[in-house]
């Protein structure tokens, strides 16, 4: 008899994953940072080009008609049929939830949020788009978040976009290892160096760490410095693996002491006003070496390149005379500001150091040519560094100081004395310090501000732009002491203030919350400038010059909300004054 043939379980059909696909996220770490409902969240901004760019260097998309499509929500349904998310970790059963969210084209319009929950265990979970239920103020493609249960879970994520009909993707990269110790490599790290200057104060620090003292490290910057892009962001950001770094190779029993004070979209201009605050602040020692990074937060900067100057002034005349060290970061379109900021390290002999110097020459080679590390691996989105691009910058400031330790005693060039050297650009705000709640009883003798009113901005805004400071996971709010006019304001009228300067700042919040409005500023009574707070479109602080005068005098200053905006919310973080 015929025994019949027991068949097997048969392979399902999967039409979807057949179709042509491209990455926006190929092994991508993310980290679940805590949260105030006490979950785990990691954020990945994709508006402003950052989805066109991660097509670009994740999917390797060069056809500009599927590129543009990304702009638009619309485009987006046009082109994508579904997306494939696969997140794997250490504790395959925990949980995470996945959320695409599209943006509305004004602040505050309901938008779409495509979500999906599931194991992170690496199976790939497939969203097809004709399941979502669209609203109809969507207007672009916003964020992805990843919510964790808990804090501190690290993972990595893949993430593509499987395509309609008509559409065709290119061969997705397939990334090789960065060899960290191959010639090509420390011939990349080497680059970095612009120029070593007068090396004398980072002697110093060497031999300091060589007695077994400990050393302290600054840094001050944007977002880059503050971590963004590297996971977990405050154990693998460049300030933190230096700190390390250096402990490990020059430290004879000390400590190695980190200050870490980025703040994220932030230019020089807000960062000569905190310097005092957030890097010689109260409890920490003096830093040692500064470390100063905005070559790419600058661009916006209205003094083309005055308050940069002053910051590095600033710095460079503290009467213990740490280490300064420019710090020149990239983006990926390969581009910095270190032709206009430059100058400013040849008029002082400072080390510099140069990231774009070091990496981007070699990205358009293959790696058979001697590419080292390509771009998608480089970056984390379209401004910053991944967990490689952290380490790279760290290893380029630790081969700074091993050239200056390898050339011990060799001076070409003597340090300049501050007070005979000529600003190349400008140094208006070289003396500018910050005005707000806290600093007011020890500031008001000497600005001799005989007034300040508060009139309807007698709150106080604790929605704040929050920062992970030194070696923290847990983020601080920036500026808590501040002015605010909102719904609970008990006061009526303008803000009002006189006081003796020749230089003003303002500092105020910017948001994407429609129930922000904007103010007006007025000097003596004639108005100077409109203040928006919804013109940059999310949580932020904003610094914005009300007046630059050669010789300090006496100054009424007007703040109240435009004609309309009344029961808008407005938050005065603080001011930036010069004597």
């Amino acid at each position: 008899m015929r025994v019949a043939e027991k068949n097997g379980p048969k392979a399902p059909k999967d039409p979807t994953k057949k179709k042509p696909f491209f990455f926006i996220m190929q092994g991508k770490e993310i980290y679940g940072a805590p949260a105030q409902n006490g979950k785990g969240i990691q954020f990945i901004y994709e508006n402003d080009g950052r989805l066109i760019n991660a097509a670009r260097l994740s999917g390797n998309i060069s056809d500009q008609h599927m590129l543009d499509l990304l702009k638009t929500t619309e485009g987006f349904k046009e082109m994508v049929h579904s997306i494939g998310v696969s997140v794997s970790g250490r504790i395959p059963d925990e949980k995470v939830k996945f959320v695409f969210q599209m943006y509305g084209k004004n602040p505050g319009d309901p938008s779409t949020e495509i979500t999906d929950e599931f194991e992170i265990d690496g199976m790939e979970r497939v969203i097809e788009l004709k399941n979502v239920d669209w609203t109809d103020t969507d207007f672009e493609p916003g964020q992805i978040r990843f919510e964790f249960d808990k804090p501190g879970i690290q993972a990595l994520a893949d993430v593509r976009f499987y395509l309609n009909d008509g559409f065709t993707a290119p061969e997705q990269p397939i990334e090789s290892m960065v060899d960290f110790g191959s010639k090509n490599y420390k011939d990349m790290i080497k680059r970095s160096i612009m120029q070593l200057g007068n090396t004398q104060r980072l002697e110093r620090i060497i031999e300091k760490a060589a007695q077994g003292e400990d050393v302290t490290v600054g840094f001050i910057g944007g977002s880059i410095t503050q971590g963004a892009g590297a996971i977990p962001i405050h154990e693998k950001c460049y300030p933190r693996l230096f700190a390390q770094s250096f402990k490990e190779k020059y430290c004879k029993g000390g400590k190695v002491e980190l200050i870490k004070a980025g703040v994220g979209g932030t230019p020089s201009e807000l960062g000569m006003v905190r310097f005092e605050r957030d890097v010689l602040r109260e409890g920490t020692k003096q830093p040692d070496l500064i470390v100063i990074e905005f070559a790419v937060n600058d661009e916006g900067d209205e003094t083309k390149g005055v308050c940069y100057e002053s910051l590095v002034r600033k710095a460079f005349s503290l009467p213990w005379k740490p280490a300064v060290v420019l710090l020149f970061a990239v983006f990926s379109f390969d581009w910095n500001l270190q032709d206009r900021l430059g100058p400013v390290g040849v008029q002082y002999y400072l080390p510099m150091v140069s990231v774009m110097d070091a990496v981007t020459p070699q990205f358009s080679l293959l790696p058979e040519d001697g590419r080292v590390i390509s771009k998608n691996q480089f970056f984390y989105d379209v401004y910053h560094p991944s967990n490689l691009g952290h380490k790279i910058m760290s290893d380029c400031l630790i081969n700074l100081m091993d050239e200056v330790n390898a050339n011990h005693g060799y001076h070409e060039l003597e340090e300049k004395q501050l007070s005979k050297t000529k600003p190349v650009i400008g140094n208006d705000f070289e003396k500018v310090e910050l005005l707000d709640k806290n600093e007011y009883n020890k500031l008001k003798k000497k600005y001799k501000i005989t007034m300040l009113d508060e009139g309807s901005f007698d709150s106080t805004d604790k929605q704040l732009q929050m920062v992970e400071m030194d070696s923290e996971i847990t983020p601080v709010p920036e500026f808590p002491f501040n002015w605010a006019h909102d719904e609970n304001s008990k006061g009526k009228g303008s803000f009002t203030m006189q006081l003796s300067c020749s230089k003003l700042l303002l500092l105020f919040k910017d948001s994407d919350k429609p129930e922000y409005g904007t103010a007006e500023v007025l000097v003596d009574g004639k108005k100077v400038m409109e203040a928006d707070p919804l013109k940059v479109g999310w949580t932020h602080c904003n610094a914005v010059i009300v007046f630059n005068e050669k010789a300090a005098k006496s100054h009424v200053i007007e703040i109240r909300m435009m004609k309309g905006m009344e029961d808008k919310k407005f938050t005065i973080l603080g001011f930036g004054i010069v004597e």
